[in-house]
């Protein structure tokens, strides 16, 4: 058997339509196959390589911790200095009451923590998410999506999460003294780059304030730049009282956090002990890489351009078959008349040496969500096979 029979055969199966691309070699926005072919990245592992692939930051700190130790110890039991010192530095660049971080292995992991601590620290059970939200697949944060079609077929689910609609009013009045949480993207992503206003995310501020609920604001997508700021929530000038991250977190590697007060994050200490708990979470090499992706972030002024090429993106795809283009910062969804025109011009530019794909929740949207360091070239180019492939639609 070759290498896509074995991958069709022994690796479970997500779709019953894998890209099924064998990559040997990525690096910055630029992917090749096994065949040599080049692809210009525009997914970015959905917001996994927004500093690029194996930055050589990234690869130093990974092969310095190698020969150090891997893992040791269950989390929280030991001191190991990459989680310590990643974890001071993500707090140093947070609110002060984003404080204390609990590493995790994604940020579905993430979401899963964050509720179990909004239920312990509040006495509460009640959870409100909204329509088109994604948070994760695990039952936890499956029962917080947005979408009857991706919940049905695992009920029964978590009970007492409601739904509101995104971006209306009538989800701050939902929140009541029986209220844990509402959890909600800064940002919705897999609705298709839909953006709120700051006067409903400060509704959703005071309403959690007034009623002692907590807001945990899911950034697993929007941080670390992809907004072109270095987390989305200052856009809207709100701070949440419970911080979701993962995907661009680790720097390429598999890693989450959930990160609060510290003295609403030992409420997982007591009664019961162990209230949380994980053996992998905040490996030591994937928070080494993490922190270095972040310096690299910071000190190389990435985030400073993402604005200027998500608007060049903006700019060059004109075209009568666009319906309409969301965007935010360096992260888009081309809107087109329907799910299968979509999946013609997804596959016409994979074939022509650009990946992209579509959206969980608006499947008839192209999504654009590149290495944040992609090349004002290669915006370029990626955007005349686009065009191409528009044509040819």
């Amino acid at each position: 058997m070759n290498q896509r029979e074995i991958f069709l055969r022994h690796v479970a199966q997500t779709s019953a339509a894998p890209l099924a691309l064998e990559i040997a070699k990525a690096e910055g926005a630029i992917l090749c196959d096994v065949n040599g072919k080049e692809y210009i990245d525009l997914i970015g592992g959905i917001s996994v390589a927004n500093i690029g692939h194996r930055h050589p930051k990234v690869i130093d700190a990974i092969r310095k911790q190698l020969d150090a130790y891997l893992h040791v110890m269950v989390y929280g039991e030991f001191i190991q200095s990459p989680q310590v010192q990643y974890a001071k530095m993500l707090t140093e660049h947070l609110p002060r009451s984003l404080n204390c971080v609990y590493f995790t292995n994604s940020g579905a992991e993430a979401t899963e923590g964050a509720m179990k601590l909004a239920k312990r620290f509040t006495g509460r059970s009640q959870i409100i998410a909204f329509n088109n939200s994604y948070h994760g697949s695990t039952q936890g944060a499956l029962s917080a999506i947005g979408s009857e079609y991706w919940r049905n077929a695992f009920r029964p689910l978590l009970p007492g999460v409601f739904h509101c609609d995104y971006n209306s009013f009538e989800a701050a009045g939902a929140v009541s003294g029986e209220t844990a949480c509402v959890i909600v993207e800064t940002v919705q992503g897999e609705a298709g780059i839909i953006t709120p206003t700051k006067e409903w995310m400060l509704a959703l501020r005071n309403k959690c304030s007034e009623t002692g609920a907590l807001l945990i604001l899911d950034e697993i997508q929007t941080a670390f730049g992809r907004t072109g700021k270095l987390w989305a929530f200052e856009h809207f000038h709100v701070v949440p009282d419970i911080l979701l991250l993962g995907k661009a977190l680790g720097g390429g590697m598999p890693l989450g956090a959930f990160i609060a007060d510290q003295k609403m994050m030992a409420a997982l200490t007591d009664n019961p002990a162990l209230g949380h708990i994980t053996t992998f979470g905040g490996h030591p090499v994937c928070c080494a890489a993490g922190m270095a992706a972040m310096n690299a972030l910071l000190a190389e002024g990435i985030i400073d351009s993402v604005k200027k090429r998500g608007e060049l993106f903006g700019l060059l795809l004109s075209h009568k078959k666009i319906r309409t283009t969301r965007a935010f910062g360096l992260w888009l969804a081309v809107e087109f008349d329907s799910v299968e025109t979509n999946r013609k011009i997804i596959d016409s530019c994979l074939a022509s040496g650009v990946l992209t794909d579509w959206f969980l929740f608006a499947p008839n949207c192209l999504r654009i969500s590149p290495p944040l360091i992609i090349s004002e070239q290669q915006i370029q180019q990626a955007c005349e096979i686009l065009l191409r492939s528009i044509d040819r639609s």
